[in-house]
């Protein structure tokens, strides 16, 4: 048998690391930096921030978006919002006892063809009828639907993820039971356009 030592490469030293940003309307924030000997074999990989990370504020401590890198220039990864969700730790404070929680997914498409997958939550403060539910869930609907309608991609994320549009289904849906807090809990890209507009 051979004694002789294989040399072995180092990987590591072969990579070359890339800083991450997010999209124009989350303010290219620097989100991190994702190692890779080809700049091709970064992109389509999702990095994760909270939306602190973005704003700054602290009390944004509780929302995670997704990012995922569309295309690599020089050192820099250049991203798409891909999703968002509520911290579990988030969602499990809002839920108390001896309230309901009305829940409503909607598939709808953007101004400019961008398909997404919504989850939107309002918590009442205290039991409600599934009558009043279901006219929460009407109300949820109409709103997501015709925001959808009405913008374009960069600004329906803004309005998902800074709180505009659960503020929008909030002040129509409190007419039909007080409302302790909603919220869009979830959301999901779908699908792109093929030409991105």
């Amino acid at each position: 048998m051979s004694t002789r030592k294989r040399r072995v490469r180092d990987k590591w030293r072969r990579k070359s690391w890339y800083t991450v940003k997010s999209p124009p309307y989350f303010g290219e924030v620097e989100l991190g930096a994702l190692p890779s000997d080809e700049p091709s074999k970064i992109v389509g990989r999702v990095v994760g921030a909270t939306l602190y990370d973005v704003t700054d504020d602290f009390s944004h401590q509780y929302l995670k978006i997704y990012f995922r890198v569309t295309e690599v220039e020089g050192k820099t990864a250049n991203t798409i919002f891909r999703g968002h969700e509520y911290s579990r730790d988030y969602l499990r404070s809002l839920i108390r006892r001896r309230t309901t929680r009305v829940d409503g997914i909607f598939d709808v498409t953007t101004k400019n063809g961008y398909r997404l997958r919504l989850a939107v939550c309002a918590l009442t403060l205290g039991r409600i009828k599934t009558s009043q539910e279901k006219m929460i869930r009407v109300i949820m609907k109409r709103i997501v639907e015709e925001k959808a309608g009405e913008l374009e991609f960069k600004e329906f994320v803004q309005e998902i993820v800074l709180g505009k549009l659960a503020s929008d289904v909030y002040n129509e849906a409190k007419e039909i039971s007080p409302l302790r807090h909603v919220g869009v809990r979830k959301s999901r890209l779908l699908l792109e356009p093929a030409i991105a507009a």
